[in-house]
């Protein structure tokens, strides 16, 4: 084959591929969305009560970067869930600026009963690939990921 046609195929797969991601990706959020939503919880609501129950107290900047949300959101959304008495918010004593985030025990039972039932319906969603397929995905992604991020 020669390096025109290859690049030519290259270009070809490229953009199927990035369809086929962008497809599935969309397939699976959605379904995972829908299983979070009978939780009561929106996704970013749900992200930030996980990241806390499973990793502990942070900042609020740190759940921004963690949750990939802005910060003017990040607020929104601790707001809510601070409302719903999950989670508590407390100054740093340190540094005023910074404010801690921490799940409540109403949180932690909520996370507690819900988080399990979670974890299945996500291996159930996935179920169409066997454990090497899962390992290898990963793989690949983690390394288009980093190329992308690094272009």
């Amino acid at each position: 084959m020669k390096e025109e046609e290859r690049n030519q195929l290259d270009e070809k797969l490229s953009l199927k591929l990035f369809v086929v991601l962008t497809r599935a990706l969309d397939s699976v959020r959605k379904s995972i969305e829908k299983e979070i939503r009978s939780y009561g919880l929106n996704p970013t609501e749900f992200a930030v009560l996980e990241l806390l129950y499973n990793r502990g107290e942070q900042t609020v900047q740190k759940i921004g970067e963690k949750v990939l949300i802005a910060s003017s959101s990040i607020t929104y959304v601790v707001d809510k869930l601070e409302k719903k008495k999950l989670i508590l918010r407390t100054p740093n004593p340190e540094d005023r600026r910074i404010t801690q985030v921490s799940i409540t025990e109403e949180g932690k039972a909520m996370m507690d009963d819900i988080f399990p039932g979670h974890v299945k319906a996500v291996q159930r969603i996935l179920e169409g690939l066997d454990t090497w397929e899962k390992e290898e995905m990963i793989t690949q992604l983690k390394k288009l990921g980093i190329q992308a991020k690094n272009r």
